[in-house]
């Protein structure tokens, strides 16, 4: 069984219902059809039936399973109009303008639905940029509680299945901090090994990944690297983790013998921080499209409430699998 059929196992267990306010996508339709024929969540869609219906017709998919949610008709809009301005009013946030907001924004009033706990969790960004999909995440849900920040990662599956658990890895911050500071960094270690322990397997294994391995180059950027790791292990020390290691030197047990004798992580890391946003965004997308491999996400870890983005470029069976992690994620809440 593969990685994603054991997630969507797991979200059949325990059904969550999923909002996806993308209703004018032809791929968010067809994930949504074959969302309901696995079983996998309930599906809310945000919109006009008839114009989503006349989709699935055009797409010969069968939605008849789904829930539609139209904002001009819903008889619960003055109640997500009240709750969007009490969360926003002191940003100047007024009831007309929650209005307004929920009428046209579907995003946000997806976000509504699940602070209203009307919904378990969002799936967007297929025709949206990141920051609009997270932005009404973070101002309206809010981060979990103990949590320092938000920050994205992919689920990696990849065909090299004597690498990291079983081929599966957490690559983070894939999405979201640009340019994160060393405690940023240390916090986004710890976010992502709980992401992994949720999502993938017991065991995190964490690298700290730089383009040097154990003082093999000097620069700032090594530093910040080499930082963040003496913070996770002060703030962390449950967590096996190490830095500043080189991918290779994270990923093989040959190579770590020479770059890394000693390490605790050295070729055997199934969760890869990477030192900015630059270098994991480049490197989950040549894992992907050069590798083979199958990537979820962006998910988001920390967010309240489980909210995932995705690749403008995604495809249908991409938004399956995501929507499949972000009901297992609502599970955990």
């Amino acid at each position: 069984m593969s990685y994603i059929d054991r997630i969507k196992e797991r979200a059949r267990q325990d059904r969550k219902t999923i909002v996806l306010p993308e209703s004018n996508d032809k791929r968010t339709l067809l994930a949504a059809a074959k969302v309901m024929e696995e079983g996998i969540a309930n599906i809310i869609m945000i919109g006009s039936e008839e114009k989503i219906m006349d989709g699935a017709g055009w797409l010969e998919v069968d939605l008849s399973g789904i829930t539609v949610i139209n904002p001009k008709t819903t008889p619960k809009l003055d109640a997500y109009v009240e709750l969007l301005y009490e969360t926003r009013k002191a940003k100047g946030m007024t009831p007309e303008k929650a209005r307004e907001i929920l009428l046209n924004d579907y995003l946000t009033f997806g976000i509504v639905m699940v602070k209203a706990n009307d919904a378990d969790g969002m799936v967007a960004g297929a025709c949206h940029s990141t920051a609009d999909t997270l932005r009404p995440a973070l101002q309206i849900l809010k981060t979990a509680p103990g949590v320092k920040l938000v920050s994205g990662f992919f689920v990696m599956d990849t065909v090299f299945k004597e690498m990291g658990d079983n081929g599966a890895f957490i690559f983070a911050d894939c999405g979201l901090n640009q340019d994160p500071t060393p405690e940023e960094l240390a916090a986004i270690a710890e976010s992502s090994a709980r992401s992994f322990q949720a999502l993938i397997g017991p065991k995190p294994v964490i690298a700290m990944l730089s383009h040097s391995t154990k003082g093999s180059a000097k620069h700032a950027l090594v530093d910040k690297v080499a930082e963040a790791t003496k913070i996770a292990h002060e703030l962390y020390p449950h967590l096996v983790l190490d830095g500043e290691l080189q991918p290779d030197a994270a990923l093989s047990p040959a190579v770590a013998k020479t770059k890394a004798p000693g390490s605790s992580v050295g070729g055997k890391a199934n969760v890869l921080i990477f030192p900015n946003l630059d270098a994991g965004n480049i490197g989950y997308k040549l894992v992907q499209r050069l590798g083979g491999a199958e990537a979820y996400g962006p998910m988001l870890q920390g967010i309240a409430k489980p909210v995932n983005d995705l690749s403008r470029g995604c495809s249908w069976e991409d938004i399956v699998g995501v929507v499949a992690l972000t009901a297992v994620q609502a599970q955990l809440v």
